[in-house]
């Protein structure tokens, strides 16, 4: 059984692209360890895609040619964090009944990252107008 508390012990080390990094690899392997019915699995696909997403862009967006182009895929960031929260929480209400502590210590990281990535987008915006 994989340990939620592992990636976010030494969250406070890594910068956000690290710690995106180690929150899709806690959510690939959380889904790794399920057993669910067939007719949940666009659900767990949803919430994969979602979460590997995230990392996903703010890579493309730390590469980014432009600063138009980093606000562009942390903004695309910052919305897959926001959708991960939407499936954890309808995993969490209707498929998997004994993992409700692993699951909100799930939906509690993606909420900081959404939080810190808004705050990037909203920093990066204002600095951008007075540039």
């Amino acid at each position: 059984m994989m340990n939620v508390d592992a990636f976010m012990e030494d969250s406070a080390i890594y910068n956000i692209k690290h710690r995106a990094y180690h929150f899709s690899k806690a959510i690939v392997l959380f889904v790794k360890n399920q057993k669910y019915p067939i007719v949940f699995l666009s659900l767990f696909d949803q919430l994969i895609r979602s979460a590997t997403s995230v990392g996903a862009n703010l890579v493309e967006g730390i590469a980014g040619s432009s600063k138009n182009d980093f606000i562009k895929f942390y903004t695309i960031s910052l919305k897959s964090a926001n959708e991960t929260k939407y499936w954890l929480c309808l995993i969490r209400d209707t498929v998997i009944e004994n993992k409700q502590e692993e699951l909100n210590k799930l939906i509690n990281e993606a909420n900081e990252l959404s939080k810190i990535i808004a705050s990037i987008v909203i920093k990066s915006k204002e600095n951008n107008r007075r540039g």
